[in-house]
C-alpha cells in the first residue's frame, strides 16, 4: 500500500471510458476493504428469497455464502451435541426458570422461587429467553440451555458479519471459527449463566459503531446503546467496561463533524439509559412489601447491588455478603492471582489464552497498516473497536481483586476471533510486503508456541497434540514469511497448516468440553486438571462425592467431614472442605485429585490453610454439604425427601426453606413446588429477618426447614439472619430425618419446647 494512500472508495461497476484499468489489474487491496458495501440487486431484478439466502451478495465469491451457512450449522451441531449431560447446569438460575414458568412476576423479578420470596442475584433479562422456551415446551434441559447455544450461533454470525464487510468473507470465515472453538465459548453456550447473552449483547454493540463509523447514521449508534443496556439487565456493570473503547472511537474517527458525534453519542447514551433504566426504575419504585428481596444486596435495593457486590466490589474486593475477595494489586486471593498474566496462568491460560499472543500482534499489526489512512477509515476503526475492546476488557480482568471465575473470560471470546480474522485477512492481502508475511508469520509462531505451552500444562491429555501444534506451526510459519514469493497454491497451503496448528487445541479442549457434564456454580472447560482456580465443587461435574478442599499455595491440605477420607492436595492453602460432587481434591495443576468417601455433616479440617468448616455430605442421601461447597453446588434429592416434600405441597406458600439459593434450588427443580433460599445464594443476605420467618411459620406458609448442618450462613458463620433463624428452628421444631438428610417440620413443636 502506498503511504499517501487517501483511503478513497473504490468506483464499484464499469470503469469510466476516460480511464479504464488495465484488465488484468488487481484492485489494491486497501482500496477494496474501504470501499463501501454495494447495496445487493442495485439496478438488477430482484431474485427470489432462496436464491438470495444461498448466494449472498453478488460481490461475494460463491463460496462464500455456504461456507458461512455451514459455520453456522456445524456450530450449532457441537453446541447442540450432548447438551443435556450438563442437565440443570447452574441449579440455581434453573430454579428460577423454574419460578418464572409458574409466576409472571417471578419472571419479571428474576425471584428464584415461584413464591417470590428472593430473586437471583443478577437482573432477570438473561432469564426470560429460557423461561419464553419453557412455558411453551415445558421445563427441561434443552429448554434451559437451547436459546444459550442459540445465543453462541448468532455471536458466531455477528463475528462474521461485522469482519466480513470490510475485510473479506474468509477473514470472516476464520473469526468465526475461533469464536465457535474457543472453549470457554462451547462452556458458556451450552450453560445457563448470563454470560451467553452478554457475550452476544456485547458483539451486536461493537457491531453497530462499525456500522456508524462506515455511514454516520444516528441509529447504529442507538441500537448499541439499547444493546448494551439490555446486556446490564442481564450482568449490570461488566456491561458497561467497553463503553470507554466505543464512544472515543466513534468521537476520533466518525464521519461528522465533532458537534454532530457528539450529538449522536449523547443520543446513544439516551438509548442505553433508557434500554437498562426502565427495568431498574420498575424494580426500585415498586413497594419492597409487594416484591421479593433482591437477593446480593445487604438493603433490598437493586442499586446497592449494581454498584457493590456486583459493581465496584468486585473491582476492590470488598463485596459484602461475598464469599470471598481477590488478592489484590499481583496478590493472590481465594478467586486467584491478580496481574498483567492473570489470563495466561494455569488458572486461566486454558479457557481462552490460546490466540491472545496472536491477536495481540495481529492488532499492532492492523493498526500500524493503517496509520496513515484517513481519520474516518472504517478499517483502522474495526481494529480500533475490536481491538480496544480486546485490550479494556483483559486489563479488567486481570486486576479485578473481587470475585473472578475463569467462565467470566468467554466475553473476550468475540473480541479475539474479530481481530484474528481482521489481522489475518488484512496481511494477506499484504502478503507480498515482506514485513506483513513476517508478521503473519510471527503470529502462527506465537498461537503454535503458546499453544505447545498450554497443551503441556495437561501432559497426560493426548500427549502427541502438542508436538503436532509446535511443529505445525513453525512449518507453516516459514512457508508464510515466503508467501509473497512463492505460488498462491502454496502460500494457501501454508496458511491452511498455520491455522490448523493454531486451532488444534483450543478444538481438543473444546471437544473435551462438550463431551463432559457441566454442573454447579464454577464450571470450568477443557479437561481435569486444565484449571485449578475456584472453591472445592467447581470443576465442572468431574469430580467424587465429598470431594475434598481447594488450595493454592503451601502444602498438605485437606478438607471434608469428620468421617470423609479425602485426598490429600499438595500445594494448597485457605482450603475449603465439602467439594460435593464434582469437588476437586485441591493442589496444584496436574494433581486435582478428586475426594472420595461419605459422611454427615461434619467439621471439615484443614493443615497450613484457613478452611471453612462443615465439609458435610452432599449429592447421596440427598444431603446438603455445608460451608462453601454446598454454597456453590446443589444437593442430589432422595425419592424419599421428595416424597417427604411433595406431601400436602399445595397448602403451602413453599413446601421448605433452605440456607443457601443452590440448596433449596435443588429441591424445587426435585419436587416442582417453591422452596425458600434464607440468605441468598451465599446464605448471607438478610433476608428473612428471623421476625419474618417466624410470621410465615405462624401464618403456615412454610412446611420444612431443611438443615444444612452447620449453623447456617456461610462456612457456618454463628452470626447472622441464617444463624438467628437455624438456632431458633432447631430448637423449637420436631426433627424429621430421611436417609442422611435432616429436615423440621414446622408445623410441629418440638417435645422440649
Amino acid at each position: 500500500m502506498s503511504s499517501t494512500h487517501t483511503d478513497r472508495p473504490t468506483q464499484w461497476g464499469p470503469a469510466a471510458p476516460t480511464a479504464p484499468s488495465p484488465p488484468q489489474q488487481a484492485p489494491n487491496a486497501q482500496d477494496v476493504l474501504e470501499s463501501p458495501v454495494p447495496q445487493a440487486g442495485s439496478g438488477e431484478p430482484r431474485q427470489p428469497f432462496a436464491r438470495r439466502f444461498w448466494r449472498g451478495r453478488p460481490e461475494d465469491p460463491r463460496w462464500a455464502r455456504p461456507a458461512f451457512l455451514g459455520l453456522l450449522l456445524a456450530t450449532a451441531v457441537l453446541y447442540f451435541y450432548n447438551l443435556s449431560v450438563n442437565g440443570y447446569s447452574n441449579s440455581f438460575y434453573s430454579a428460577a426458570v423454574q419460578a418464572g414458568t409458574k409466576s409472571w412476576k417471578a419472571m419479571f423479578f428474576g425471584s428464584l422461587d415461584a413464591g417470590n420470596a428472593i430473586t437471583v442475584d443478577k437482573p432477570s433479562a438473561f432469564l426470560w429467553p429460557m423461561e419464553i422456551a419453557a412455558r411453551i415446551f415445558g421445563l427441561n434441559s434443552w429448554t434451559i440451555l437451547g436459546p444459550e447455544v442459540l445465543m453462541g450461533v448468532g455471536t458466531v454470525a455477528v463475528v462474521y458479519a461485522s469482519v466480513r464487510r470490510r475485510f473479506s468473507p474468509a477473514a470472516g470465515l476464520i473469526a468465526g471459527a475461533v469464536l465457535a472453538l474457543t472453549p470457554v465459548a462451547a462452556l458458556m453456550f451450552r450453560f445457563n449463566n448470563p454470560d451467553a447473552m452478554l457475550a452476544l449483547l456485547m458483539a451486536l454493540a461493537c457491531y453497530f459503531v462499525v456500522r456508524a463509523v462506515e455511514d454516520g447514521k444516528t441509529r447504529w449508534l442507538v441500537w448499541a446503546g439499547v444493546a448494551i443496556g439490555f446486556a446490564f439487565l442481564a450482568k449490570t456493570l461488566q456491561a458497561f467496561l467497553i463503553l470507554p473503547a466505543l464512544a472515543f472511537v466513534y468521537a476520533a474517527v466518525g464521519p461528522h463533524t465533532l458537534k454532530k458525534r457528539i450529538g449522536q453519542l449523547a443520543l446513544a447514551t439516551g438509548a442505553l439509559v433508557v434500554s437498562a433504566g426502565w427495568w431498574v426504575a420498575i424494580v426500585e419504585l415498586w413497594p419492597a412489601s409487594s416484591r421479593p428481596y433482591i437477593g446480593g444486596s445487604q438493603n433490598n435495593s437493586f442499586l446497592e447491588l449494581t454498584f457493590g457486590y456486583n459493581g465496584l466490589g468486585r473491582l476492590s474486593g470488598d463485596e459484602t455478603g461475598s464469599v470471598g475477595g481477590g488478592g489484590g494489586g499481583t496478590g493472590t486471593g481465594q478467586w486467584g492471582a491478580t496481574g498483567w498474566d492473570r489470563m495466561f496462568n494455569s488458572e486461566i491460560g486454558s479457557q481462552i489464552s490460546w490466540l491472545i499472543p496472536a491477536a495481540l500482534i495481529l492488532l499492532a499489526a492492523g493498526l500500524v497498516a493503517t496509520r496513515r489512512l484517513r481519520r474516518t477509515s472504517v478499517t483502522r476503526a474495526s481494529f480500533l473497536v475490536w481491538g480496544g475492546s480486546l485490550l479494556i476488557t483483559m486489563v479488567v480482568f486481570s486486576y479485578m481483586a473481587g470475585i473472578f471465575h475463569q467462565y467470566y473470560t468467554v466475553a473476550l471470546a468475540p473480541y479475539i476471533a474479530a481481530v484474528v480474522g481482521m489481522g489475518a485477512g488484512l496481511l494477506w492481502e499484504k502478503r507480498a510486503e515482506l514485513w506483513a508475511s513476517i508478521t503473519l508469520a510471527a503470529a502462527v509462531v506465537s498461537a503454535a508456541v503458546w499453544g505447545y505451552v498450554l497443551l503441556n500444562r495437561t501432559s497426560t491429555y493426548l500427549p502427541w497434540l502438542k508436538w503436532l501444534v509446535l511443529i505445525g506451526g513453525l512449518a507453516a510459519a516459514l512457508g508464510l514469511i515466503f508467501a509473497g514469493r512463492i505460488s498462491r497454491q502454496l502460500a494457501l497451503g501454508a496458511a491452511a497448516v498455520g491455522l490448523v496448528a493454531a486451532l488444534a487445541g483450543p478444538t481438543a479442549y473444546t471437544l473435551s468440553t462438550v463431551n463432559s457434564a457441566h454442573t454447579g456454580s464454577i464450571p470450568t472447560a477443557g479437561p481435569a486438571g486444565a484449571s485449578m482456580m475456584g472453591f472445592g465443587g467447581g470443576g465442572g461435574g468431574r469430580g467424587g462425592r465429598g470431594g475434598g478442599g481447594f488450595g493454592q499455595g503451601g502444602q498438605n491440605q485437606q478438607g471434608g467431614n469428620g468421617n470423609t477420607q479425602n485426598q490429600q492436595g499438595q500445594n494448597g492453602t485457605g482450603g475449603f472442605p465439602g467439594g460435593g460432587t464434582g469437588g476437586f481434591g485441591g493442589g496444584m495443576p496436574g494433581q486435582n485429585q478428586q475426594g472420595q468417601g461419605q459422611g454427615q455433616n461434619g467439621n471439615g479440617s484443614t493443615q497450613n490453610g484457613n478452611g471453612f468448616p462443615g465439609g458435610g455430605r452432599m449429592g447421596e442421601g440427598g444431603g446438603m454439604g455445608g460451608g462453601v461447597g454446598g454454597l456453590l453446588n446443589g444437593a442430589t434429592v432422595t425419592s424419599e425427601a421428595k416424597k417427604l416434600l411433595e406431601q400436602d405441597a399445595s397448602k403451602y406458600t413453599w413446601v421448605a426453606a433452605a440456607i443457601g439459593a443452590q440448596n433449596a434450588a435443588s429441591y424445587q427443580l426435585a419436587t416442582d413446588d417453591s422452596v425458600m433460599a434464607i440468605g441468598g445464594f451465599n446464605g448471607t443476605d438478610p433476608s428473612p429477618t428471623l421476625a419474618q420467618f417466624k410470621e410465615y411459620v405462624a401464618d403456615g406458609k412454610i412446611h420444612y426447614f431443611i438443615s444444612s448442618g452447620t449453623g447456617g450462613g456461610m462456612g457456618g458463620s454463628s452470626s447472622g439472619t441464617s444463624s438467628q433463624i437455624t438456632s431458633w428452628v432447631e430448637k423449637n421444631f420436631k426433627k424429621v430425618t430421611v436417609g442422611s438428610s435432616t429436615f423440621y417440620d414446622l408445623t410441629q413443636q418440638a417435645s422440649s419446647s
